[in-house]
């Protein structure tokens, strides 16, 4: 059979540009009984060949699942056999025929006729084992999909997260936009960015690493919810929970504060755990996580100083390097907020297996939010966790431009002391702000982690399509 064309044409000889398909796997074994001695046409990738008896069965997986296909050589044309004949494990073919069971009660579709819509010139894993090799499973995503259909059902769950959060915010009225990624100057968080430069302008540029100050200058506009399924850029270590790009979603509303979105937050997780699973628990690493109850609280300010005497509250970078010595933390930076953090994940984060609010930082860790009503030390923040992974941020917004441009130039002072992560003034966004900004709430969510938790992953490469690998030469 002529495969190909010579190697100056990007066409295939006899191969169709479109096949109707009429149902697939899933289909006719969940409908066998009012589909037997039926005609039927599916479509899918040959994934193994075997012979019994004198009749070959190929193993066709479309997207949802694998069918077996039956072939009968006396119920085909010689110019069909020959067409059966060239068929190869990997390739993409059409199969016409009857819905019937093979002798040992599989359900399956007795060809008729067979297509090839594509030859697989590479070869495959072997059946049982599939592609196994972590890091060749990263590395080569496509090969990955075609043989783990594990992997296909997490990527879908991913998929259903990101459907179900727009939807929900959709239905409380927020309105989807979408903000620069490439920003003159970034902030919205601790991180350190990417830089690049514009040529048009001969001008440095960062990719974003929040969304959060351009959806506030929206707030400030006029909107009163607003939201953005994002791509954000951290020049940061890459581990279990951490990508260099990653998604999240951050959404705001005018007229709310901290408290009003922990009751959201609630809804949300637990409206979408029920959306997807149909159930309000689930498992992840062996620890069950019920989101039918009450989320719990944690003000961790006090159960550190419960636990080790230690005020976080009160810290400051001369006290923060006592405090890293006695504790045996090790920070990148020896300063209030990094080890304030540290303490954190210590002594708090074992305790977050169920889904929980993690409440009220000290200011000098949340230079975008508003202090805490009745203790000035505090601000109203909250982080929402779950399987002991943070996976969402919360503020009262600070929306006083005085105190916000006091706040910034104190990061200032921190930039210049050595911590990278501190962010820049953003003299537009204090310029907006002096417009007024209303009362509001902000909070971002991250869709990996998320994803993470709900399809019971460890890893958050696992949860990303094609995630960043040392050394990704092609194959």
């Amino acid at each position: 059979m002529n495969v190909a064309k010579d190697s100056n044409s990007a066409e295939t000889d006899n191969f169709p540009y479109r096949y109707d398909k009429t149902h697939d796997s899933v289909d006719i074994k969940a409908n066998y009984e009012k589909l037997e001695g039926k005609e039927v046409s599916v479509a899918g990738r040959i994934m193994q060949i075997r012979s019994l008896g004198g009749v070959r069965f190929f193993d066709l997986r479309d997207e949802k699942g694998d069918i077996q296909i039956m072939i009968l050589r006396n119920n085909l044309t010689k110019e069909m056999e020959e067409t059966i004949d060239s068929i190869g494990r990997g390739d993409i073919i059409g199969v016409r025929g009857i819905v019937t069971k093979s002798n040992a009660g599989e359900i399956s579709v007795s060809c008729k006729e067979a297509t090839i819509l594509a030859k697989n010139l590479r070869s495959l894993p072997e059946k049982f084992h599939g592609l196994t090799d972590v890091e060749e499973r990263y590395r080569n995503r496509t090969l990955d999909l075609i043989t783990n259909l594990k992997v296909r059902e997490i990527f879908k769950t991913r998929a259903k997260i990101l459907t179900y959060i727009r939807s929900f915010l959709d239905s409380h009225g927020f309105i989807e936009f979408e903000t620069p990624v490439l920003q003159p100057t970034y902030g919205g968080a601790f991180a350190k960015p990417f830089i690049t430069h514009l040529n048009a302008l001969n001008q440095k540029m960062y990719l974003r690493i929040a969304d959060e100050l351009y959806l506030k200058r929206l707030i400030i506009g006029g909107y009163e919810a607003v939201y953005e399924v994002s791509k954000d850029f951290r020049n940061e270590d890459i581990d279990s929970t951490h990508n260099p790009e990653f998604t999240q979603v951050e959404f705001y509303q005018a007229y709310k504060d901290y408290e009003d979105f922990m009751k959201l937050t609630e809804e949300l997780f637990r409206g979408m755990v029920k959306h997807i699973f149909n159930t309000e628990t689930i498992t992840y690493q062996g620890q069950k996580l019920d989101f039918g109850k009450p989320f719990q609280r944690i003000y961790w300010v006090d159960e550190i100083k419960k636990q080790t005497g230690i005020d976080v509250a009160d810290l400051d970078d001369e006290k923060a390097k006592i405090v890293a010595k006695q504790e045996n933390l090790t920070t990148s930076i020896p300063n209030a907020s990094h080890v304030a953090d540290a303490l954190l994940d210590k002594y708090i984060k074992p305790k977050l297996v169920q889904p929980s609010f993690v409440i009220d930082y000290p200011v000098y860790m949340s230079p975008l939010t508003r202090r805490k009503r009745g203790n000035p030390k505090l601000t109203e923040r909250f982080e929402f966790y779950m399987g002991g992974i943070e996976t969402g941020n919360c503020y009262s917004e600070l929306n006083d431009p005085i105190e916000q441009r006091k706040r910034f130039e104190e990061q200032e002072i921190e930039r210049k002391k050595g911590d990278e992560e501190a962010p820049p003034s953003d003299r537009d966004f204090l310029a907006a702000m002096e417009y007024g900004m209303p009362p509001t709430a902000g909070m971002g969510i991250a869709i990996e982690r998320i994803a993470m938790v709900l399809t019971d992953n460890p890893s958050i490469k696992e949860v990303i399509l094609f995630p960043l690998v040392k050394g990704q030469d092609s194959k």
